[in-house]
């Protein structure tokens, strides 16, 4: 088995959201597994100066900044291809995602490669068979309020790939009481057979 690691917090030292997800690969991974490590905040860049819709620009028109973004891009893609198990840690920023979050899913949809259009017009995800894990935090959001957009918005993301089986683990509203949502979650990540 493959599995994908993503961390997206801002915070290299002190992050919950990186400290759960590695509890959670510990607890899953199994001696035999290969791990894909990918920490957004070292390495990304946003999808910026196309000149047609989808990430399209012909290789003669291309810049520096395009042919890094669609190198990047390309990795992303094939990681997530050749994962079984995806886990993402994510905390919530004012409310939604952290920006290399979102940066993150701009670069990995790629139509013909995360994702294609039938004949109908309907999407379809093309990253069947794959399991993810969210490992969601915030200081003071609950998870799945109406003032969550992170957890619907990732969860819509990796639907629109094809990844529908998703379990989450969450320590929510860390500054109410930050001892319970870390037993909490550390509970969760127990639970997981």
């Amino acid at each position: 088995m493959k599995i994908y690691q993503i961390d997206s917090s801002a915070r290299k030292q002190g992050s919950t959201s990186r400290a759960l997800a590695k509890k959670l690969l510990d607890k899953i991974k199994k001696p035999d597994d290969e791990i894909i490590y990918r920490d957004l905040d070292d390495e990304m860049v946003f999808v910026s100066g196309l000149t047609e819709s989808g990430m399209k620009i012909e290789k003669k028109d291309q810049t520096d900044y395009h042919k890094k973004m669609f190198e990047l891009s390309d990795k992303l893609v094939n990681e997530l291809k050749e994962s079984d198990i995806i886990i993402i840690s994510a905390p919530i920023y004012n409310y939604g995602p952290p920006a290399t979050l979102k940066a993150w899913s701009d670069l990995a949809a790629r139509v013909g490669e995360t994702f294609r259009f039938k004949p109908n017009g309907r999407r379809e995800g093309l990253l069947k068979n794959k399991k993810a894990y969210l490992v969601i935090t915030s200081g003071g959001t609950k998870l799945n309020s109406k003032e969550d957009f992170l957890t619907p918005w990732l969860k819509f993301i990796l639907n629109f790939f094809g990844i529908e089986k998703i379990d989450i683990i969450s320590a929510d509203q860390m500054s109410l009481d930050y001892e319970k949502s870390i037993k909490e979650a550390e509970k969760q990540i127990e639970a997981i057979t």
